[in-house]
């Protein structure tokens, strides 16, 4: 793809062209016919002033499919007096970038011309590739748009990212989607209004449930539920009699819900992270419903047994030690069982890890033993700690001064089992919930006694 194409008209030749698809047929073609993103493109805001008055400077779009990045980019080239170049970073290599960036610094010193470069999906770059814009961007020749599904602070350079002002296009509502679903099935020169199509109550709001926040993917279901209806020309003349649309013929092209998930991507720390809290707040509710957006969506199960896991020592810990029994448990069991009747076995554990007393003592407690473990000199293990298990050994006093702790009432001996340096160092907190409340006061009853008796240790 050359620099620019992406935008460019289909090329002309002696065949009739197919009709484009109804979304990008019904892409805005200004900020009055621009549906949703008001916080940011709305009248008055900041992003929305700097392009109508051709006074933008670098920027990065943020945000799902569908949210209307690349439409953002269009108006730009509608309004600017800047050249506009557009490419994919799909199809675009450092080479395309070079030409441009070049192309860019002979027009703005002997032209006065800015150049302004929409670049797509901008997070598939190397780091090579993103420094390359560095040196125009900075020297005022080039201004970016960059477009991207991904974090940019994870995603894009910390250089570029400084130099750009990152605007957050969030998912489209229901109610925004259906605004441009109505738009489509009205519009005669652009949409699906010379098919005199008759939508049923409640289908378009099926539809905008479907798409997730997409307009992209609302508006291809439509285009497709139309086809389906008996049109498969979307371009058909005037019909006299009216097509329905209901909704028994949106469920038939609607076979199964596309959830938003990348199991690589953004949206995947971020619905981990969402079953992960939820189940350390006691939300047994929530914490299911996340787990089935995952396991729904494709997730492995057993990435998600291993959080389970995990989650069972670091928030329960010794406040109720069967969790982390019930968590393996249900790891074997998704394991042998396999998906989808596994997703049960996950969810059964979910619920208990979220109703289960909450505890990070264990957490915090191995923390602050490695903390000890790296910060201070690493001491010897005490004599009286060692095995003698040779006579040569034994002469060097491996073992001598062991206390066996059978032989003492209730198990409890004064003997020191921490290097000296560290000698009442307290790394195990016990919390005051579930189980961990009598494991308190029981070290805390071994710790008096050992107070009250320390002295020369017994032989």
């Amino acid at each position: 793809m050359k620099p620019g194409e992406l935008f460019a008209p289909p090329t002309v030749d002696s065949q009739p062209s197919a009709p484009a698809p109804l979304a990008e047929r019904m892409r805005p073609r200004s900020f009055d016919e621009f549906v949703g993103q008001t916080s940011v493109i709305g009248p008055g805001c900041p992003l929305r002033e700097t392009i109508n008055h051709d006074t933008l400077q670098s920027i990065i779009l943020w945000g799902p499919p569908g949210t209307g990045k690349t439409t953002l980019a269009r108006l730009v080239a509608n309004v600017t007096q800047a050249r506009f170049v557009a490419f994919s970073a799909v199809l675009s290599g450092i080479k395309d970038i070079k030409a441009v960036m070049t192309d860019a610094e002979v027009r703005r010193r002997h032209q006065g011309q800015r150049t302004i470069l929409f670049v797509d999906e901008i997070h598939r770059f190397n780091k090579a590739q993103q420094d390359a814009f560095l040196p125009r961007v900075e020297a005022g020749d080039l201004v970016l748009i960059g477009a991207t599904t991904e974090n940019p602070s994870f995603e894009v350079n910390s250089a570029l990212l400084s130099r750009s002002q990152v605007f957050v296009l969030k998912p489209l509502t229901t109610d925004d989607i259906v605004r441009i679903l109505e738009q489509a099935v009205n519009d005669t020169q652009r949409g699906l209004g010379r098919l005199s199509l008759e939508v049923e109550d409640g289908v378009l709001e099926s539809l905008a449930n479907h798409a997730n926040g997409d307009a992209r993917v609302a508006l291809n279901l439509l285009e497709l539920t139309a086809v389906v209806a008996g049109h498969a020309e979307v371009s058909t003349p005037d019909e006299t009699t009216p097509t329905v649309i209901d909704g028994s013929l949106v469920k038939q092209v609607l076979k199964r819900r596309a959830l938003l998930y990348d199991k690589r991507g953004e949206e995947h720390y971020n619905l981990i992270s969402a079953l992960h809290k939820s189940m350390r707040n006691n939300d047994s509710d929530a914490a299911v419903y996340w787990l089935a957006r995952m396991l729904e969506a494709g997730e492995d199960p057993m990435y998600v047994a291993r959080r389970l896991v995990r989650f069972a020592s670091e928030d329960i810990g010794n406040a109720d030690p069967r969790a982390l029994a019930v968590a393996v448990a249900a790891k074997e069991s998704a394991h042998f069982i396999g998906m989808p009747e596994g997703n049960t076995a996950l969810a059964q554990a979910t619920i208990y890890l979220a109703t289960a007393p909450k505890s990070n003592a264990v957490y915090v407690a191995y923390g602050r033993a490695a903390k000890d473990a790296h910060r201070d000199v690493a001491e010897p293990v005490p004599l009286h700690l060692r095995n003698a298990p040779t006579a040569f050994m034994k002469k060097l006093q491996y073992g001598d001064g062991y206390i066996y702790a059978h032989d003492h009432a209730d198990a409890v001996t004064t003997m020191e089992c921490l290097p000296e340096n560290l000698r009442d160092r307290r790394y195990y907190r016990p919390t005051d919930r579930g189980l961990e409340k009598v494991i308190g006061e029981r070290l805390a009853a071994w710790r008096t006694a050992r107070r009250r008796s320390r002295g020369p240790q017994e032989a």
